[in-house]
């Protein structure tokens, strides 16, 4: 590995990419040049030579000096801050503010600033500060610089300091049911779970057993044509939803239709197929739930929906065209846009718009099916908080999109090219991940004032009263891995945190939602602390929970953090019930994941499950005896009620006894991942309607009811 020279690093640093870092293990790794440079040039910038070094470092001095404003100016509520100015040396400046309600704000108080000026093109240019003052109201702002007839404008976002506790909590813990949607089908879906099933499952959770919430996987758009990816956190869309979860009999036309005797014989034979597959099928699914769709698109609707239908379309704007236009040309060329014909391959070109002209039925037709998953989204939430939960649905935000799909089109000039996320090696997975996805450019994101950004939690937190941000730490800083190279030789790339943590708390404000950050995995020790100063809860996973200050074993339950989301596993576990018999060490080793021999990690997996019984023992919830597994997961469950976290998860599938794998980190065809249906103890799949009456779900949902309820109270319903 090349050591990166003086002027790599300067201009690595200016990039806010890093040139070392610690490892899991607490080592110090240097960056390599390829890598830096390769980083480099996913952002633009050319660094291969010195001459291009130097070149680049000019380029950045010389547009830093030539905005006027910040491209995007970022403030909290009841804090001062401050924001520079340029203008021609020794020019008088006035700065003023428009709201967003249209009332302008003048009077900012001009700091010193001794910094010299900077000859631009033989113009003296000069840099002026001047204070945002703290009385400013949350929001999306314009701030304006005027000096002489010259006037330019940027945006200011004034955020929250903390977001506050949804009222609905009262200070409360709460607990909630945390599901994989597509895997709970019912006997009324179309062979894989839907939006209705997660309603009745919500209403079950809630009204029968106290239930505040439940955690459902993304639901985030896959391509509309097969083989329909399997991820949802490998979606084409995070804006947009998968219209595999309509309940096609739930839509309102549905009523009016003919023929709905061939749509229940469709119906039938997707269930039958469902029945006699080992894993689900989303392609027989969707291939059927698509010809019922498009039936019902085009059926007559009233003049009220019509109206409904026009709102819709009129809130979601040129984002819901890119993606219907996109989608339609999916259908048409195949779902990778890099295949397209050249002059498809940018959604401003006029090829595009002529395509959407050309074949506008099968453009409304992928519109009309968001507007029903709006329609539908809407319904689940109110049946939910109806049934009696604080929060109803929490969201889950999947980290990026595939670089193929109908995001990376629509926004590729703000995704980097030439590189991927990923995670750097840890404990758990011993050679890093590659997820494949592109990631925001940082500068860009800042040119484009965070707008994509804050359309995209717009969008998550509108039928949520909570969101969980699948690794929340890659809005601070997020693995870039060159195209081609192992995920162990990436970089950490830094993001404004301030302004993108700040754009969350200020939706999640105005939606009365409470955020969730999956802290898990290498994170800097200050992040969590942050973090909880901004009012976003952190994510518990008890195997995962250990006292690394002291013996390394568990960590007490009084010593937990209060402001989390806590679980016994998580979904790139195997359900409880496996990993206690090594299940996540075995796959693990047929899949040649491991970096030692399996002997060593299941003697160390066995001595951290005999800290653990220990550690139930200790607190009074397991006998002396020998326990059985059901047994054990509910004192691990009931250990979590010990804990102060105020949010509590029971997974579905340790509800009901599953054992497999949902998904194996690290891999993508070598194991089924996201296509193990729900099961139970003996892998014979399990219905919504089995769960509602299987004692096994009942018996655990009313331990978790137990451990959130204070003493002595009585049953609290909705």
């Amino acid at each position: 590995m090349t050591e990166p020279g003086g002027s790599l690093i300067e201009l690595a640093h200016r990039f806010a990419v890093a040139t070392e870092y610690h490892d899991w293990t607490g080592r110090r790794v240097t960056v390599g040049e390829s890598t830096l440079v390769a980083v480099l040039a996913a952002l633009g910038v050319s660094a291969a030579t010195e001459d291009e070094r130097a070149a680049a470092l000019r380029a950045q001095d010389r547009d830093y000096w030539s905005h006027t404003l910040p491209p995007t100016i970022v403030g909290r509520a009841g804090s001062t801050s401050s924001f520079w100015v340029h203008v021609t040396h020794g020019d008088p400046v006035r700065i003023w503010i428009r709201l967003e309600d249209g009332t302008v704000r003048t009077g900012l108080r001009q700091l010193e600033n001794f910094t010299p000026p900077y000859d631009l093109d033989g113009q003296l240019i000069g840099e002026a500060t001047f204070e945002l003052p703290d009385d400013l109201p949350l929001g999306y702002h314009r701030l304006h610089a005027q000096a002489g007839s010259f006037d330019a404008g940027t945006t200011l976002i004034i955020t929250p300091p903390s977001v506050p506790l949804p009222t609905r909590l009262d200070g409360r813990r709460t607990w909630g049911l945390a599901t994989q949607l597509y895997s709970v089908r019912s006997q009324r879906s179309w062979g894989t779970g839907d939006l209705t099933d997660l309603t009745d499952l919500a209403v079950w959770a809630g009204s029968r057993h106290g239930a505040g919430f439940i955690l459902v996987n993304p639901l985030h758009a896959a391509a509309p044509v097969a083989p329909m990816e399997p991820s949802p956190y490998l979606p084409t869309s995070r804006r947009f939803v998968n219209p595999m979860y309509l309940r096609v009999e739930a839509i309102a036309e549905y009523a009016d239709m003919r023929g709905r005797g061939r749509l229940r014989k469709a119906k039938a034979a997707v269930q039958a197929h469902a029945d006699r597959s080992e894993l689900i099928d989303r392609d027989t699914a969707w291939l059927a739930k698509r010809a019922a769709l498009q039936r019902l698109w085009r059926v007559k609707r009233s003049a009220g929906r019509e109206l409904a239908y026009a709102a819709y379309r009129n809130r979601e704007g040129r984002a819901l065209d890119d993606f219907a236009t996109w989608c339609a040309l999916a259908e048409t060329y195949g779902a990778d846009w890099h295949d397209w014909p050249h002059d498809l391959r940018h959604p401003a070109n006029s090829a595009v718009a002529d395509f959407a002209a050309a074949n506008a039925d099968a453009v409304d037709f992928h519109r009309w099916l968001q507007w029903q998953l709006d329609d539908q989204l809407t319904s689940a939430q109110a049946s939910a908080v109806q049934a009696g939960m604080d929060l109803g649905l929490m969201a889950d935000l999947a980290v990026g999109v595939d670089p193929n799909g109908a995001d990376a089109w629509a926004m590729q000039d703000v995704l980097a090219l030439g590189v991927t996320a990923g995670a750097p090696p840890d404990e758990f997975n011993q050679l890093g991940q590659d997820w494949s996805q592109p990631p925001w450019r940082p500068d860009q994101l800042t040119a484009q004032a965070y707008e994509p950004f804050r359309a995209l939690v717009n969008a998550v937190l509108r039928h949520a009263g909570a969101v969980r941000i699948d690794h929340i730490i890659g809005l601070f800083r997020l693995w870039w891995i060159p195209k081609g190279s192992a995920p162990t030789e990436g970089t950490y790339v830094r993001y404004d945190h301030e302004a993108m943590i700040g754009i969350v708390a200020l939706e999640a404000h105005r939606a009365g939602a409470l955020v969730v950050g999956e802290d898990l995995g290498t994170v800097e020790p200050w992040v969590r602390d942050y973090l909880r100063d901004r009012g976003l809860f952190g994510t518990s996973i008890l195997w995962f929970e250990l006292d690394r200050d002291g013996h390394g074993g568990p960590l007490e339950a009084h010593r937990w953090r209060e402001y989390c989301l806590s679980s016994v596993t998580t979904h790139d576990l195997p359900p409880t019930a496996g990993y206690l018999a090594g299940e996540h060490v075995r796959l693990r080793e047929r899949l040649g994941l491991l970096t030692r021999p399996a002997d060593e990690e299941l003697a160390d997996d066995r001595a951290a499950q005999a800290a653990w019984l220990a550690e139930l023992r200790r607190a009074g919830l397991l006998g002396d005896s020998d326990a059985d597994t059901d047994e054990i997961v509910t004192a691990l469950y009931r250990y979590l009620g010990r804990t102060p976290s105020r949010l509590l998860a029971l997974s579905l599938a340790d509800a009901v006894g599953d054992v497999r794998t949902q998904n194996q980190p690290g891999t993508t065809d070598e194991y089924p991942n996201w296509r193990v249906p729900l099961c139970d103890p003996a892998g014979q799949p399990v219905l919504l309607e089995d769960i509602f009456v299987d004692p096994r779900a009942a018996a655990l949902a009313e331990t978790m009811k137990a451990q959130v309820q204070p003493p002595d109270s009585g049953t609290r319903n909705g």
